[in-house]
């Protein structure tokens, strides 16, 4: 049988194994001077006066939630999306209110969106789908009329961007995921940016237990008293990056461009391969956008008798996602129904894509498809004429 081919690969090189020699040759492997810098270039490179690093896009979500004020409010949200989303608004004490998507970019839809705003509607949180950027326009003026925080959750939008943009500079706050599959990747990692002094203030103590000064300011930045002195203005978590990861995430952002740029072609080279491929429908690239490529996802009928057929080729295929109001914990949030989200999510396949994917292992993918779809029409053949017989 021939190598398996993986739905997603990180790409690391000879650069980010000798990026870890640094923090674990000084010994400080906690939040530090690597954290500091990866915070401040990352801010350079989105376009923002402030990234915060930390743990996960989890994190980042929790603390955009908290520092936004949703508690007993309404949040506006996508049930396309990983849980981690939709969890981190019930873990500030928020209520999610799930709108429908756009069937062909499976991305927040705008005019749902409108249609279930209430005077208990805080913020509105938009999921870039795949790395595709949402209808940016309409949202911002959606959050504009009705005077909400809109929050942009770019966990698969690294390096993506809108008119001109970067995916994460549009919104009140933006959340980013360096988990071990994603365009930038620090094994697992988050940042949170903001151009909003007060907010980057509040998550900067949140993140680390509410504690006014971080422990590598107060031993190495000319911290007033003595090193062990702080005080714990409110209660906090403990969200912050390490050196470790953000070493190997400098190292990333190095190469975000060039690493999007390959998943671009790869993803160009699918959509040109289907093109003629009766049945087979990749998600649509608006032209208000460049997408980050994150995955790539095609809706077809029969998706899991197809990712059945790709197995059994030693190819990896995957859902993402089943649609969040589906599960029980949100039962008590679910709306009455969602006819695109429940209809489409039935249909769609993610395909491996990774930037370093060969041409030969996407051929193998591409031919998997196809075998699929011809194999099916020779059944519904046979099937019409042993009818018609």
């Amino acid at each position: 049988m021939s190598d398996p081919i993986q739905i997603f690969k990180p790409w690391f090189e000879a650069a980010e194994h000798e990026a870890l020699r640094a923090p674990l040759e000084t010994g400080w492997v906690g939040y530090g001077e690597k954290a500091r810098t990866f915070e401040k270039r990352f801010a350079q490179y989105i376009g923002v006066k402030h990234a915060i690093a930390l743990h996960s896009c989890t994190a980042a979500l929790h603390l955009a939630m908290v520092a936004s004020g949703v508690e007993g409010r309404q949040v506006l949200t996508t049930p396309m999306t990983f849980v981690a989303s939709n969890h981190a608004i019930l873990m500030a004490g928020g209520h999610p209110v799930f709108c429908d998507i756009e069937e062909d970019t499976l991305n927040i839809d705008p005019a749902d969106v409108e249609r279930r705003i209430t005077p208990e509607t805080r913020v509105l949180l938009a999921v870039h789908y795949g790395g595709h950027a949402c209808d940016m326009d309409a949202l911002l003026d959606i959050a504009a009329r009705h005077d909400l925080l809109l929050i942009e959750d770019a966990a698969q939008a690294c390096g993506g961007s809108h008119r001109g943009h970067k995916l994460g500079s549009l919104g009140h706050i933006g959340c980013f995921s360096f988990e071990s599959k994603k365009n930038l990747s620090t094994g697992d990692g988050g940042m949170l940016v903001t151009d909003d002094d007060a907010v980057a203030e509040r998550v900067r103590r949140l993140r680390w237990m509410g504690i006014s000064s971080d422990t590598w300011s107060r031993f190495n930045n000319g911290h007033h008293g003595p090193a062990w002195d702080y005080q714990v203005e409110e209660l906090g978590y403990k969200y912050c990056m390490n050196d470790i990861a953000a070493a190997v995430g400098l190292v990333q952002l190095d190469k975000l461009d060039r690493s999007n740029a390959m998943r671009r072609r790869l993803v160009g080279r699918y959509h040109r391969a289907f093109a003629e491929v009766e049945g087979v429908e990749p998600l649509a690239l608006k032209d208000y956008g460049e997408s980050a490529c994150y995955c790539m996802v095609i809706r077809i009928d029969e998706r899991d008798a197809l990712g059945d057929h790709l197995l059994a080729r030693n190819i990896q295929s995957a859902v993402h996602f089943r649609p969040n109001h589906l599960y029980p914990v949100y039962a008590p949030y679910r709306p009455a129904r969602l006819p695109i989200t429940e209809s489409v999510w039935e249909r769609i396949l993610t395909l491996p894509l990774y930037p370093q994917m060969s041409e030969a292992e996407q051929d193998r993918v591409i031919d998997g498809v196809r075998s699929f779809v011809e194999e099916r029409r020779v059944r519904f053949a046979a099937s019409q004429s042993a009818a018609g017989g």
